[in-house]
C-alpha cells in the first residue's frame, strides 16, 4: 500500500453505505466520503489516498498539492516534544507529523501554530505517512532570481525562514524570491517557518535578497514617543490637549519630560502619520 499512500490514483467504486463509497485499487479498499460528491457503483474515481486518525483507508476527491515528491506550504498545526510537529496539508482529519529529527535541537527555534514548513510527504515500510522537509536544492528550484537592485531596494516582503544557520537566516518571500537575515539585522532568530515582515536592503551576487526585520530610521518609534502613543490610546476618544504649543510647565507637569523632547517625539509620530494636530489637541490615527 505504500505507493498508494500521499499520492493520486484511480480505483473503483465496488461498494457503498449510508456514508461512504468503497474504492479498490491494486486490492486495497478506501473509504471515499459520500459529502465529497455523487458516485454510482462501477465508476472508477480519481482521489488522494491516506490512513486517517482512525486509521482507516481513505481516498479524497480534494487533492492537496503536496504529496509524495511534491513540496508545498503545510501549516503548523502544533507540536509535539516527543514527536514533532504536525502540519495541516489539506486532508479531511488527518495531519502529517514531521518528525523531531527534522527539526532544530533548540526548542525555542521550533514553529509554532500558524507557522509554515514547506513539505512533501514520504511513506514507511509500517504504511505510515510522515512531512519531510525540502532541502536547499527544493528551494533553488523553485525560485526566482532577484537582478535589478533599483527594483527591489527598500522593498516591503514577506518571507518564511526555512533554515536556520550560526551565520543567518536563510528565507523564501511570498513571490519566490530567496532571501538571507543577518543576524545583525533582527533582535532575535527566527523560529523554522515564521513568516516576517521584513525590507529589502541590498542583494547579493547570487541574486539573493539580503533583507532586515528592523525598522527604517524614521519608524523607530523613541521612548517618548511611545509614552505619548500610550497616553492616547487610553484616552476615551483618543484625544489629548496638548500640542507643540504647549508650555514647557504643561508638558513638564503630564509628561514629565522637556518641551523639546515632547517635540521631537510628536514630530516623528507626525511623519509616521500615527498622529495628527487639530484646534489645540493631539489626535490618534487610527489604523
Amino acid at each position: 500500500m505504500q505507493n498508494l499512500l500521499g499520492t493520486v490514483f484511480t480505483g473503483l467504486i465496488t461498494d457503498e453505505n449510508n456514508h461512504a463509497y468503497f474504492v479498490q485499487k491494486d486490492g486495497i479498499t478506501f473509504k471515499l466520503a459520500k459529502s465529497e460528491g455523487e458516485h454510482q457503483l462501477g465508476e472508477a474515481v480519481e482521489g488522494y489516498g491516506y490512513v486517517d486518525q482512525k486509521q482507516d483507508n481513505r481516498i479524497t476527491t480534494n487533492i492537496p498539492t503536496i504529496s509524495q515528491g511534491h513540496y508545498g506550504f503545510g501549516e503548523v498545526v502544533a507540536t509535539r516534544k516527543d514527536l514533532g510537529a504536525f502540519i495541516d496539508i489539506g486532508l479531511p482529519d488527518k495531519e502529517i507529523v514531521l518528525s523531531i529529527d527534522e527539526l532544530p535541537t533548540m526548542r525555542e527555534l521550533w514553529p509554532k501554530k500558524g507557522d509554515r514548513l514547506m513539505v512533501a510527504v514520504t511513506v514507511d515500510d509500517k504504511d505510515r505517512m510522515w512531512a519531510t522537509l525540502a532541502d536547499e536544492t527544493i528551494f533553488k528550484a523553485i525560485s526566482r532570481q532577484a537582478k535589478n537592485e533599483e527594483d527591489f531596494k527598500n522593498k516591503d516582503v514577506i518571507a518564511t525562514a526555512y533554515r536556520l544557520k550560526v551565520i543567518g537566516t536563510y528565507v523564501i518571500t511570498d513571490d519566490f524570491y530567496l532571501g538571507f537575515l543577518h543576524p545583525s539585522e533582527r533582535y532575535i532568530e527566527p523560529r523554522i517557518g515564521e513568516v516576517l515582515k521584513a525590507r529589502v536592503i541590498g542583494i547579493g551576487p547570487n541574486g539573493v535578497l539580503n533583507i532586515s526585520v528592523k525598522p527604517r530610521a524614521h519608524e523607530v518609534i523613541s521612548d517618548d514617543a511611545m509614552m505619548i502613543l500610550t497616553f492616547l490610546e487610553k484616552s476615551p476618544d483618543g484625544r489629548i490637549p496638548f500640542t507643540d504649543k504647549s508650555t514647557p510647565e504643561e508638558i513638564q507637569l503630564t509628561f514629565a519630560i522637556s518641551k523639546g523632547q515632547f517635540k521631537r517625539a510628536l514630530g516623528s509620530l507626525l511623519k509616521q502619520r500615527k498622529i495628527k494636530q487639530e484646534d489645540g489637541y493631539t489626535i490618534l490615527i487610527k489604523e
